[in-house]
């Protein structure tokens, strides 16, 4: 039997139950559930320390479920889902026509990060 993993925070004596990863190219802290083994560029965090993390300015914190928990997705993954669908049934043709060879703007995308887009809420 291994011994419990501890968190990382100075002072912390709690058993570890997610692990923090940085990945400094893209300004990103992924915290995800505990790794099975302890990796020296990673961080093993307790349940408080991992609830209150907080990532420097300019930086983004992605949180990824336990794999074991059950997913239900959201009103706006579903809508997601459907508009990527749509757009794949389009024909070729008429979208690159449309769209001079490039994709059109959507008038509802604020943002990309690639493959995916943020879009403006429907009341703004």
């Amino acid at each position: 039997m291994s011994p419990v993993r501890r968190c990382s925070r100075t002072a912390c004596g709690r058993p570890a139950v997610a692990t923090l990863t940085y990945v400094y190219a893209d300004s990103t802290a992924v915290l995800g559930p505990l790794a099975t083994y302890a990796e020296p560029h990673c961080y093993d965090l307790c349940a408080e320390h991992s609830e209150r993390l907080t990532a420097p300015r300019g930086w983004e914190v992605v949180r990824l479920t336990d794999a074991s928990a059950p997913a239900r997705p959201s009103g706006d993954d579903l809508e997601a889902l459907a508009n990527a669908v749509r757009e794949a049934a389009r024909p070729q043709g008429r979208a690159a026509e449309a769209q001079g060879g490039r994709r059109a703007a959507d008038p509802m995308e604020v943002a990309r990060r690639g493959h995916l887009r943020v879009l403006r809420s429907p009341e703004s």
